[in-house]
Parts: structure tokens; sequence; C-alpha cells
């Protein structure tokens, strides 16, 4: 028996997928499964959107493509955060395509002596993170141009604002991309496939589809802008066994620092999850967990290993052994619980670590 579990329901998944794929019309779908398919475990996820319709991958580093390649993904698979100083031949020859994000990315892969490399170059277009700049465009865009051995593939960029529909910071980026695409196509460059959509974007800006769409939050099941629906399975349940319950009296203190006292006599119950496996220490008193559907509020510090909740006088008879929802089926969604925290449900879904175990149904 697991003290506690992360529970990935890979039919979510699934579902997930096949309504993006419908979502995404004639452009192609990119499905993103950086960061360990958002800490869902690529090698079972992975494989599963493969099946259900995704045309092609997306990874932040060469190791997350490698390993793509070593489960039997044969889709496109699209690597964008390496630098030169790896030994990205090695992908290359696993047919991987790299994004060239800055002038000497491009150099490291023109002097390459491969005899066919795939790029997609990553555009700023406003994010200023990685990606050309526009004043190295022209140069980037002429240098690939001439080197035989090269094939663009297309282009992208990332959105700063996407999860804002009404922010313009989108359409300023669009205006850019689309230059930055225009000037790349007058170089010679044909750019077949550019893709600029995230989860949300893709599920608010039908119109900035394009030839392809990169979601990633929304194959897991969640929706990336508050109040939106769109038939999505969540697919990740964070849950615990409760290991200790006892009484406390009135007055008397729990956790470190005794931060929290009971108001009255009753019971508190010891849930095995700490900092260490992912619950954040300043989560204290901003959560509840679900047992049997009823809900119990976090008491006290956030300790290494564990957390305690209050049961109040335990009136439903809540003993060692039952199962705590964090988040997840039956309880409350990791949008909610990021809410609580103060933050967003793509990091929630990447909390569970440490000595969570992770099951597949």
């Amino acid at each position: 028996m697991n003290l506690l579990t992360t529970k990935i329901d890979l039919d979510a998944i699934a579902h997930n997928t096949r309504v993006l794929k419908q979502m995404a019309g004639p452009a192609k779908l990119m499905a993103v499964v950086k960061a360990n398919a958002y800490n869902h475990g690529v090698e079972k996820v992975a494989p599963v959107i493969a099946a259900h319709g995704a045309d092609a991958f997306g990874v932040a580093t060469l190791a997350e493509a490698m390993q793509l390649r070593d489960i039997g993904i044969s889709q496109e698979v699209l690597c964008w955060i390496w630098t030169p100083e790896q030994d990205f031949r090695a992908a290359i020859d696993r047919n991987i395509d790299l994004a060239v994000i800055s002038p000497a990315h491009a150099k490291a892969l023109i002097e390459t002596d491969a005899e066919h490399i795939r790029v997609s170059i990553k555009i700023d277009s406003g994010l200023h993170r990685s990606g050309v700049d526009e004043q190295e465009w022209e140069g980037v865009f002429s240098a690939l141009a001439a080197a035989p051995h090269i094939e663009v593939t297309g282009m992208f960029t990332h959105l700063a604002c996407a999860d804002e529909p009404e922010n313009p910071e989108t359409d300023r980026q669009i205006i850019a991309f689309r230059r930055a695409l225009a000037l790349a196509r007058k170089h010679g460059l044909e750019c077949p496939v550019n893709h600029v959509c995230n989860s949300p974007a893709f599920l608010t800006r039908s119109d900035l589809h394009m030839e392809m769409v990169r979601p990633g939050l929304a194959f897991y099941g969640l929706e990336p802008v508050a109040g939106l629906e769109h038939g999505l399975k969540p697919a990740m349940t964070w849950e615990a066994k409760v290991s200790v319950v006892k009484q406390i009296e009135a007055g008397q203190g729990t956790s470190y620092g005794l931060t929290w006292r009971a108001e009255d006599r009753g019971f508190v119950a010891v849930v095995p999850a700490g900092y260490a496996d992912g619950m954040p220490r300043h989560a204290q008193g901003k959560f509840s967990v679900t047992i049997d559907g009823l809900d119990y509020p976090q008491v006290g510090r956030v300790c290494m290993d564990q957390f305690v909740i209050s049961l109040g006088d335990n009136p439903h008879g809540v003993e060692a052994g039952a199962k705590a929802v964090i988040f997840g089926e039956n309880g409350h969604d990791a949008t909610d619980f990021a809410e609580r925290l103060d933050t967003i449900n793509y990091e929630v879904v990447c909390r569970p670590t440490g000595r969570t175990v992770r099951a597949y149904v």
C-alpha cells in the first residue's frame, strides 16, 4: 500500500487528445510533453497521445526528446532548449527537430557536418525570453537559407499573455511574428509549418491556429483560462492515506511552532505529504482535503513529511487508512487547489514529487 499516490487516468488523456484533435481542424496537433508530461509520466502518457491523434510532440530539452524516441514515438519531435555545447548531433541522428533560438544556435547547426538537419526558428516576438531578436532576424534567415543541409520546417514563438484573452499584447506579438515570417520567406525560407498557440491561445483564438497548434496543459484535462469549459477531463488525482487520528484538547496546538490551536476538544489527523513531496510549506491554512466527499481543513505548519488536518469532533468517524484527496477525482480540482495557494494549475500538477508513487488507471 502506498501512502502517497498520484493517480493518472489514461482514458482521460485519450479523451482530451481526441477533443483537441477535433478542435484543431486542419491544423496539425503538437502535444507538449515536457517536464515528464507535466508530471503525468511521459512513458505512459506519450504513447496514448500518439495513438489518439497527435501529429507531433514538443519538449524542452534534448534528454526529453531522446526519451520520446527511446519509448517508440515516431512522430515529429521538436526540442527548444539546448546549447551548442551539448551533444546535439545525437538528436539530429535520431531525426529530432531543433529550435534555432539565437545566432549562436544557427551557427552551430550550419557548421555541423550532418547531411540533413531539420530546424524550426523560434522568434522572440515580445516575451523577451529565448528566441531570435528582431535585429538578428535577417542575419539568421539568410545564413540558414544558404546552408543546403538545413531544412527550415517553420517558425514559432511563445505568447506572453495568451491566458488573458482580452490582452492586446497577443495581437502585438502576432504582428511581429508575421513580420518575421514575411522576411524569412523573402530570404528564400519556405517555412511551411508555423505555430504560436499554446493551450490558452489554442482554446480562445482559433484565428491563430496557423498550420500547427502547440497545446500542453489541455492534454492533461485542465483549463488554462478561468471560467472556460471545453469538455476536458482532468487526468491527475493526488491522494494519501491518513496515517494517524488522535484527540486534541481545547487550547492545544499541533505541528512545529504550535501555530494553530484547537478551539474545542476534538480530533486531528495526519496526512503523509510534506514539502519534500511537493506540498509547499507556505500552503499552511490555505487548503483542505476531501475524505468520503467531505472537506477537512489543513491546520498548523506543513512539515517535510506530513501535514495535519482538523476533523472537528469527527462526526463521520474518520480513521487511519482513510483516503484523503488533496486534489483531483472526488475532491477539489487542481485549479481550485492552485487558486487557494495563489498559483496556477500548471504548477500544481508538477507539485507531486518526493515519495509520491505514480499509478495508472
